[in-house]
């Protein structure tokens, strides 16, 4: 009976880390050539409506959806102002969630993630997705409650890396530092006020990358839990980068290593 207790003590420990389920409300708008063939191509996207203006490039869409024409106008109505849509829009469900646990149990033994602790720009998270698409990195992590939500603008600025990179959310980001450790994992912070600079640690085969919110950096607690911090050189009169460059600059260096 105690290994029993036991278990289901681990069980709900872990459940903790899971979001609870949004629940659905028909649907949302992405727009955008990169982000709607994405999500077209994508087998567990819901998918309501396809919108394309007349004068616009066909996008296949390998039968999810039949293509409605709208005037170009019309699609601008639906989107947030200023929308950069290139004629194409479509109606979907937010992808299902992904968790912490199986994202960290099935990593491989030269997995890559990034960390984000509070960077709330969707703009900033969906560049972070596009950077790990393009580096090799299977996931973004961020907090639940100080994270944007799967939006247009987010999916937008992933430019498709929203369908090939798990956006994971976690009730409480220091335990899911410890969860990815528990897999295997070096948890690798970065600071402007590190000692040590990215170029003179080695970092290691697997590495979750930990940055924090422009300005406010890395939470304390957050920074507790990572085993090694780190500078990104500065050498103009600039001291740092903003955080989805950053990212991409450290998904680079982590990525060099291995070869």
């Amino acid at each position: 009976m105690a290994k029993k207790g036991k278990h289901f003590r681990e069980q709900a420990e872990r459940g903790r880390n899971r979001p609870r389920p949004r629940a659905r409300t028909g649907g949302h708008w992405l727009y955008g050539r990169h982000a709607v063939a994405a999500a077209l191509a994508n087998p567990a996207r819901v998918i309501h409506r396809l919108l394309v203006a007349g004068d616009a490039e066909a996008i296949p869409a390998r039968g999810r959806a039949p293509a409605e024409a709208a005037a170009r106008d019309e699609i601008a109505a639906l989107l947030p102002e200023g929308a950069v849509h290139q004629g194409v829009a479509l109606l979907t469900e937010p992808l299902p969630p992904a968790h912490i646990e199986d994202y960290a149990g099935a990593a491989p033994a030269d997995a890559l993630c990034v960390v984000l602790d509070r960077v709330t720009d969707p703009h900033n998270v969906g560049a972070a997705l596009r950077s790990a698409a393009v580096f090799g990195a299977g996931a973004v992590i961020v907090p639940d409650r100080h994270a944007p939500q799967e939006t247009a603008a987010l999916a937008k600025s992933a430019s498709g890396a929203l369908e090939s990179v798990a956006l994971v959310r976690v009730v409480n980001l220091a335990r899911a530092l410890e969860t990815l450790k528990e897999a295997g994992f070096w948890c690798v912070g970065f600071a402007a006020d590190a000692e040590r600079r990215l170029g003179e640690a080695e970092l290691p085969a697997k590495a979750a990358l930990v940055f924090g919110a422009e300005g406010a950096g890395l939470r304390c607690l957050t920074r507790e839990h990572c085993d090694l911090m780190l500078a990104i050189p500065a050498r103009g009169p600039l001291a740092s980068l903003n955080v989805s460059n950053a990212v991409a600059v450290a998904l680079f260096a982590a990525g060099a290593r291995a070869r």
